[in-house]
């Protein structure tokens, strides 16, 4: 037996888990391509760093309101996994200290997102696009 608490409030909290961590994600961003908040990195057009803050900035946004939810994250998840084996495991085998924690953070909680949908406060519940099958396995 499933409690209330199972069934009312976990699909909620997979729509906040969604949506704070896109505005967290768009924030990056925001930094890298409208300098926004204020930032001495701003990458070159066309370079990875560039792609990263165009991904960042559009792909988080459509999760924010929970639009194209599955496919959005799963390019977000191979994102932040790229990121991570190129920009901080070769400083050293250790997230913490390579500061490579939220990439994979990220990459994780992305990849949960492919799979567990958006959530029933999203743009995606609300045209029915869920994601989920109404077969059975």
């Amino acid at each position: 037996m499933t409690s209330s608490l199972e069934t009312t409030w976990a699909p909620r909290a997979l729509s906040v888990l969604r949506i704070v961590a896109a505005l967290i994600f768009f924030a990056h961003g925001t930094q890298k391509l409208l300098g926004f908040p204020a930032s001495d990195m701003v990458p070159p057009p066309g370079s990875l760093p560039w792609i990263a803050g165009v991904l960042e900035l559009v792909g988080g946004a459509l999760l924010v309101v929970g639009l194209f939810t599955r496919p959005v994250a799963f390019v977000l998840s191979g994102l932040m996994a790229v990121a991570y084996w190129i920009a901080h495991a070769p400083q050293g085998p250790f997230p913490a200290l390579n500061g490579g924690d939220a990439a994979i953070l990220y990459c994780f909680v992305f990849l949960y997102l492919v799979f567990a949908g958006p959530g029933p406060w999203s743009l995606d519940a609300a045209m029915g696009r869920n994601g989920r099958s109404t077969a059975r396995a």
